[in-house]
């Protein structure tokens, strides 16, 4: 079985690293996945968060796009009701202008956020209930069919930048599949609806201009490494960083701190959030994804690689090799 593959990139911000570092780390890990055939890369909205760089995915685009030569690059998603939708179209239609046909934008309706921030962000608790029309608002900004009367995306306009939804419920997975827009589910952190959403958005679906036929993209947590231990040692740094980011309340934990907070509880809503995720050898981890998409039934794997530094950079390769038609 052979399946597309792309990569989520989580921007993490590492124990004593600085973001500059991390946007560094984004650059080497895009020019990796170029080099090893990936698809695309996409970068996620989120806000106030010590550990993630990427709040201004636009911004983080452009710099990589310099880096790199052909790799498709994208958000994962512009969380849309933050922002207005001109100026999303010109944001993208900017990036489209710069890196022609690599520009992929996905789009959510969560805040990326917590409660104050989405109040520093002059979010309205509402603005979730229009996600439906601002879609079709900016779809019609990039197809040059502007709903406004006088008012175009300059970049933007005629661009057809391709949208994509996200989401993890049968919300997104309906809209995607009225609007007949590409489908991207967020099976790598919240795996409870996954199957439920992919059958309505097949049942469902509607042809439209930029697709004939369903795609639906899954989110999936990987850690390739050359020995089974190692993998599951490079993961155990990511159960940490999740129990310490939902539970440690803004605090410095050790390892050992970390490891006693999951013992305590954390655990076991970690491992739940993390359910869908390929660990071990390339064999292993190729066993795994390949059971994934026949039970899933997605088209193409977002892979997020949770390992970090030239961990990170071997997971990728090795991962890329394991996917290798000869494999099958």
């Amino acid at each position: 079985m052979t399946i597309p593959l792309s990569i989520l990139d989580l921007a993490r911000i590492g124990p004593g690293e600085t973001a500059r570092e991390s946007i560094a780390a984004s650059v080497d890990l895009a020019r990796a996945a170029e080099e090893h055939g990936y698809r695309r890369v996409w970068y996620a909205e989120h806000h106030n968060m010590p550990t993630i760089a990427s709040s201004a995915p636009a911004v983080l685009i452009a710099h990589v796009g310099t880096f790199t030569r052909e790799i498709r690059l994208g958000a994962g998603g512009v969380m849309l009701p933050n922002h207005t939708p001109l100026t999303i179209a010109e944001q993208y239609g900017t990036l489209d202008a710069m890196y022609p046909g690599r520009i992929d934008l996905g789009l959510g309706r969560a805040p990326g956020s917590d409660q104050n921030t989405m109040r520093a962000l002059r979010r309205d608790a509402q603005s979730a209930e229009g996600f439906p029309n601002d879609v079709l608002e900016l779809q019609a900004y990039l197809a040059g069919k502007s709903r406004i009367p006088g008012v175009d995306a300059v970049p933007g306009k005629g661009s057809q930048v391709p949208l994509y939804i996200l989401g993890s419920s049968l919300f997104g997975a309906t809209l995607a599949a009225a609007l007949g827009l590409p489908y991207a589910f967020a099976s790598h952190f919240a795996p409870q609806a996954l199957e439920a959403a992919v059958a309505a958005y097949r049942r469902e679906f509607r042809p439209s201009e930029q697709l004939d036929r369903p795609y639906v993209i899954a989110g999936v947590n990987v850690v390739a490494a050359d020995t089974t231990a190692a993998a599951r040692e490079q993961f155990q740094g990511t159960r940490r960083a999740f129990a310490t980011g939902l539970f440690g309340r803004g605090q410095t934990f050790t390892d050992e701190q970390a490891d006693q907070l999951l013992a305590q509880g954390a655990g076991a809503h970690v491992d739940q959030m993390l359910q869908y995720s390929a660990l071990g050898t390339p064999a292993e981890v190729r066993a795994y994804l390949d059971a994934f998409v026949r039970q899933a039934g997605v088209d193409e794997l977002i892979v997020a690689h949770h390992a970090t530094g030239a961990a990170r950079l071997r997971s990728v390769a090795l991962l890329a090799e394991a996917m290798q038609p000869a494999h099958a």
